[in-house]
């Protein structure tokens, strides 16, 4: 099929490995551009090649790599340069803009949790994107397929990728395959259903009490289902702090569980997140078992140990774009 408008990749910030990288799986090079930041705090994004009449994919981590002390820009300063570069391409007359978001802002502010006068962030997000003239945001595992609803289709397209099938199969090629796939909550219950029936595997759960008085605070979590003497595949989509994790992966040992493998999709560890990995992988060898973790490139997280598995984005984010780009399916390539 013919190409809706020419392809052309740009990079935000420290997105340019991103995009280089499946810029390199397309055969097409990254376009030439700039980000400049001032000492205000302000910033502007520079296009430093034609690209009118092209059919533009803006790409953006929007949260940088967890201990990297040169990723300093904050998860809305991310937020504000992607604006800033879509403004760009606007302005310079593309034909069409796409922000390539593997990780997208907001994305657990979908709902109010019973406060009345809080924000609902999710859709902060889409109305932002689309005032800026964004024609689709393609994101990797939003945390509720719902927030599709806060787009307009007739304005801006939300195209949310699915991993289950490619990460469930890198799963099973580097031997991380478990006799049991849990969630760790009821929430994520289907998304761990999806695993189990890929890999063909029974399934478990965790019913996670917060304190939502604190930020990322687990006070227990109760194990449902059969997991004594079995190893145990926890999924998620998303790994903050890793305090659910590590409030699962007790409450597994306790019910004795063996060998733990932890497969998130977005792997942010922030603040404690890296520490409480370590310390869970030390606890698990000090008991005789081993913990392995695996986690997509949605987000960097240079400097982590071979126990740490990393499933690259780019091959599939590269065959969506040239879906997109030749009007072909997304849904044939989950």
């Amino acid at each position: 099929m013919n190409e809706r408008a020419p392809l052309c990749l740009v990079a935000c910030g420290d997105s340019g490995d991103l995009a280089a990288d499946v810029g390199q799986c397309l055969g097409v090079s990254v376009a030439p551009s700039r980000e400049a930041w001032f000492a205000c705090g302000e910033a502007k994004h520079v296009l430093q090649t034609n690209v009118r009449g092209c059919d533009i994919y803006i790409f953006q981590r929007t949260i940088g790599a967890s201990g990297d002390p040169g990723s300093t820009r904050s998860v809305y300063d991310r937020t504000m340069a992607v604006l800033l570069a879509v403004d760009a391409a606007r302005h310079a007359d593309a034909a069409r803009v796409t922000v390539v978001l593997p990780y997208l802002p907001g994305s657990r502010q979908d709902k109010r949790k019973g406060h009345v006068r809080e924000g609902i962030s999710t859709g902060l997000m889409a109305r932002m994107l689309t005032a800026a003239g964004v024609a689709m945001v393609v994101t990797v595992e939003p945390h509720d397929e719902a927030m599709a609803g806060a787009y307009d289709p007739s304005r801006c397209v939300f195209e949310a990728v699915s991993v289950d099938g490619p990460f469930s199969s890198f799963l099973a090629e580097r031997g991380l395959v478990c006799d049991v796939v849990a969630s760790t909550d009821v929430g994520g219950l289907e998304r761990a259903r999806a695993y189990a029936q890929r890999l063909g595997k029974p399934i478990a759960a965790l019913a996670k009490e917060r304190d939502y008085s604190k930020a990322n605070t687990v006070l227990q979590s109760t194990v449902i289902g059969e997991v004594a003497g079995r190893s145990v595949m926890l999924v998620d989509d998303i790994v903050d702090t890793a305090g659910s994790m590590r409030s699962a992966v007790h409450s597994l040992w306790e019910r004795g569980a063996t060998d733990i493998v932890i497969a998130g999709i977005h792997m942010l560890l922030s603040g404690e997140g890296r520490d409480r990995l370590l310390t869970l992988r030390e606890e698990a060898v000090a008991r005789g078992f081993t913990l392995r973790v695996a986690g997509t490139s949605s987000v960097l997280q240079p400097g982590l140990p071979d126990w740490y598995h990393s499933f690259a984005l780019e091959p599939l984010l590269a065959k969506i774009i040239r879906s997109i780009n030749t009007r072909g399916s997304v849904r044939a390539l989950e």
